[in-house]
């Protein structure tokens, strides 16, 4: 192909790719950081916040009668009223201690999110009775009682880091023998940037917010590591067409012509991947919210580094 039936690209990432790298390297020296100081939190010492899911414990959801307008209602409320409660033994062994007990306060203070120490059935009606002589009536159709042994969480902890590795050691499989060695080595880069950007997120509202971590957010970091992989391979495969029609060219410009081939395919894709999910964040209710937000981050990050980190490091590293 002559240089004048070459396709002059709209939007040429190359430009901003120094942009893109500090950017992005900005965000994943947060996340480390995050992480970090999640794991030297005593009250946490993991990476992220486990939840009910991997700790075991009671979670209790209640729901409060108050017409259209609700009375304010804070967190330090019910942490007093659990601390002055007396549980009834069990068995005749020691009732577990309430100090430690976690209190969310949803909907402008219409429902309430209790995670507590392991309690049996009568431990958990004492509770109940308790927080509704202090925040009024209850609706008992609302009320759920959930209850997760720790042996069980501790399953469900393995089971999900295994998930987790499987996955991940799958695609780098598939991508090693899908390319070549460098185009192997970006891909799964991205698919790390992706997923520890997602997980600092996700840390720092474990310190800032208390958001806990279950199964259903391992099952978003598979999801995300399937679209970042799936992405940047739409863009390498445009990369490997390009650099043979455009051969004349020096591959940063067979880069920038490649991705502003598949800028609005990549853009629309995202778009309609992220539309169902913000519709799960505001319509979809507390079950599914966090896992929502997780997987909205992890989409919109693999967008982005599928268009500026994986094209834009190509250049650099196959000179050396």
């Amino acid at each position: 192909m002559s240089t004048s039936t070459v396709p002059s690209p709209r939007f040429r990432i190359s430009r901003y790719r120094r942009l893109a790298w500090w950017g992005s390297g900005l965000a994943c020296l947060l996340s480390v950081v995050g992480l970090a100081l999640c794991w030297l939190n005593p009250s946490i010492g993991a990476p992220l916040r486990p939840g009910l899911d991997f700790t075991g414990g009671t979670q209790i959801q209640l729901e409060r009668q108050c017409g259209e307008a609700c009375s304010s209602l804070t967190s330090a409320e019910i942490s007093t009223t659990l601390l002055k409660l007396t549980l009834p033994e069990a068995d005749g062994q020691r009732p577990p201690s309430l100090s430690t007990a976690g209190v969310q306060v949803l909907d402008q203070g219409r429902s309430l999110m209790l995670r507590l120490p392991d309690l049996n059935p009568d431990q958990a009606s004492a509770v109940v009775a308790a927080v509704q002589q202090t925040v009024g009536p209850l609706n008992p159709a609302a009320t759920s009682v959930n209850t997760i042994g720790p042996t069980l969480g501790d399953q469900l902890l393995k089971g999900s880091l295994i998930s987790l590795l499987v996955s991940f050691a799958a695609i780098a499989v598939y991508i090693s023998f899908r390319y070549d060695r460098l185009f192997a080595a970006l891909a799964l880069l991205c698919l790390a940037h992706d997923v520890l950007i997602t997980c600092g997120v996700f840390a720092w509202l474990g310190i800032l917010a208390g958001i806990e971590v279950d199964s259903l957010f391992a099952v978003s970091l598979i999801t995300v590591a399937g679209y970042s992989v799936t992405d940047t391979v739409v863009v390498f495969d445009r990369i490997r067409e390009q650099k043979t029609v455009l051969r004349e060219l020096p591959l940063s410009e067979q880069v920038d012509v490649a991705v502003d081939a598949t800028l609005t395919r990549s853009l629309y894709t995202s778009l309609t991947t992220l539309l169902p999910l913000v519709a799960l964040i505001f319509f979809g209710g507390s079950t599914l919210f966090w896992f929502a937000v997780a997987l909205t981050i992890g989409i919109a990050v693999g967008s982005w580094s599928s268009i500026g980190i994986a094209p834009t490091l190509l250049p650099l590293l196959a000179r050396r």
